[in-house]
């Protein structure tokens, strides 16, 4: 049983509108110019590397922007390049969203519970709703259609559509899974907020947690749900992933990550005694350095022959306490062999690091089998996305040129070239 890594490809309007409220990294950002191109080079390059070192690495495609039937559906009459200019004239802070980018952030796609650990011996998927975010809310219809293309084979998969919007769900974000081995059953970590007495909001609802748990047909007794801390929350930890991440039998979490989490480790240890909890301490590594480098918003993945490797931003060496505790913690010691730094720049400037750009799924190689190839490119296959990455993606996008009609057509037009060289456009135009 193998995990693939599914990359958000960045899509042509990747701008920075600053849209997400408790995100420190895209409110900080906003009003700056983008550099779409450039960023999904690097989300190629990301790619790339992870192939190298033996990873099977797949990806999911931006969304068409802007989002045309939202604006409809707000009340802009007219052919598509109508609705745009009076949405945009009329109300800009709706073209904003309906012109996000927003769905390169896979991990919010939706949450995954392998086959292992279901009632039925299927991988469950479940989109999620993002309903914190409206920019973020208009994706769950395009999402489900693409999942449901490339995770097709009834006999392997089974993908829900996404929850009630009063059930706030933000997908894999929020989601941890731990297990002696891929193919093994695991113990599936669901992580919700609770709105405390801070500005920013909770975004993970205990509710969905529970409806994701029923849905998937999770065994209560390898199933737990845990309460983000609000001080993360405060601080800016938007999402779980950006205070912890797990891989197989490593839990690498923040001090102050959860409320009570004792009896998270707890439940850990009870039921996978192999279980590595590696503890980042406040007083070594605050949360404010944690959330500006990114700590835990890598990815921590097992190589083939066995030992682990942490992906991190480069943001993570810039931080004189974050690059101290990796080279004295991590690099040679337990479990986690080896510290690879990647360029995202552009996807941190808007509040996402290398985990946030992947939705990971584990898989039998018959269920591997069964998924859409034309979502798994080789080495060739990601060196023809970056010629057409190059040939169509806007170089730059300054925050006056949101209004451009030209701009649109561009960002129309890419898209569509990404899908007929993928020969998806059948599928998902």
């Amino acid at each position: 049983m193998k995990e693939i890594n599914f990359d958000g490809l960045v899509g042509p309007s990747h701008n920075y509108a600053g849209l997400s409220f408790g995100n420190v990294a895209s409110t900080t950002h906003a009003g700056s110019t983008s550099h779409p191109r450039t960023a999904a080079l690097q989300g190629v390059e990301k790619m790339r590397f992870m192939m190298r070192m033996g990873l099977r690495q797949g990806i999911l495609l931006p969304h068409e922007r802007p989002d045309t039937d939202f604006l409809r559906q707000c009340g802009f009459t007219g052919s598509p390049a109508e609705i745009h200019a009076k949405a945009w004239q009329e109300n800009p802070a709706l073209f904003r969203a309906a012109f996000s980018a927003s769905p390169m952030w896979t991990a919010n796609a939706g949450t995954v519970s392998p086959a292992p650990d279901t009632s039925d011996g299927r991988c469950h998927v479940s989109v999620a709703n993002l309903s914190s975010n409206l920019h973020r809310s208009l994706e769950a219809p395009q999402t489900l259609r693409q999942l449901r293309t490339l995770f097709a084979h009834p006999g392997h998969f089974k993908v829900h559509e996404a929850l009630p919007g009063a059930l706030k769900d933000e997908g894999a974000a929020n989601f941890m899974r731990l297990c002696s081995h891929h193919a093994a059953p695991g113990l599936e970590i669901l992580v919700h907020g609770a709105q405390g007495s801070g500005g920013f909001p909770a975004r993970q609802s205990h509710a969905a947690s529970e409806a994701i748990a029923r849905r998937h047909g999770l065994d209560p007794a390898r199933t737990f749900l845990v309460q983000q801390s609000d001080v993360a929350i405060q601080a800016g930890a938007f999402h779980n992933d950006v205070v912890a991440v797990a891989n197989e039998t490593v839990l690498l979490t923040h001090e102050l990550a959860f409320e009570r989490p004792d009896t998270l480790y707890d439940f850990i240890h009870e039921h996978l005694p192999e279980a590595n909890i590696i503890i980042v301490p406040q007083s070594e590594v605050s949360l404010q350095d944690a959330i500006a480098s990114y700590l835990f918003n890598a990815q921590l993945v097992t190589l083939p022959d066995g030992g682990m490797m942490l992906v991190v931003p480069a943001e993570c060496r810039a931080n004189k306490a974050v690059s101290t505790w990796l080279d004295r913690e991590l690099a040679g010691n337990g479990p986690i062999r080896r510290i690879e730094v990647m360029d995202l720049r552009e996807s941190m400037h808007n509040g996402g690091g290398p985990a946030c750009l992947r939705l990971r799924v584990a898989l039998s190689e018959a269920a591997e089998q069964a998924l859409d190839s034309r979502f798994l490119p080789d080495e060739h296959g990601l060196d023809a996305l970056a010629r057409l990455i190059t040939t169509w993606w806007p170089e730059r996008i300054a925050p006056t040129d949101l209004g451009n009609p030209d701009l649109w057509k561009d960002c129309h037009a890419a898209r569509l070239a990404l899908l007929e060289h993928l020969d998806l456009k059948a599928a998902l135009a």
